[in-house]
């Protein structure tokens, strides 16, 4: 398991999620919470090749406010 990054926002019902490095998780990645719970899944990759965004699509239930400003992990 290896971290995606932080969520910095919600936007047009996705998670926006910035990557701490030029890194990424792909297209179609599970994505967790600190808890080991299923978040979403990657649905696109956008910015700067530094440090882009990912955008996560929210698996059912999932309440995004509440995940602004902590970790996500790719599975």
């Amino acid at each position: 398991m290896r971290r995606v990054g932080e969520v910095v926002r919600v936007a047009q019902g996705l998670a926006v999620v910035r990557s701490p490095d030029e890194s990424y998780a792909d297209l179609g990645t599970e994505v967790l919470d600190e808890q080991l719970e299923t978040v979403g899944t990657v649905v696109d990759v956008f910015g700067p090749v530094e440090r882009p965004y990912v955008a996560v699509s929210p698996a059912d239930g999932v309440h995004l406010p509440g995940l602004v400003g902590t970790a996500v992990y790719a599975h």
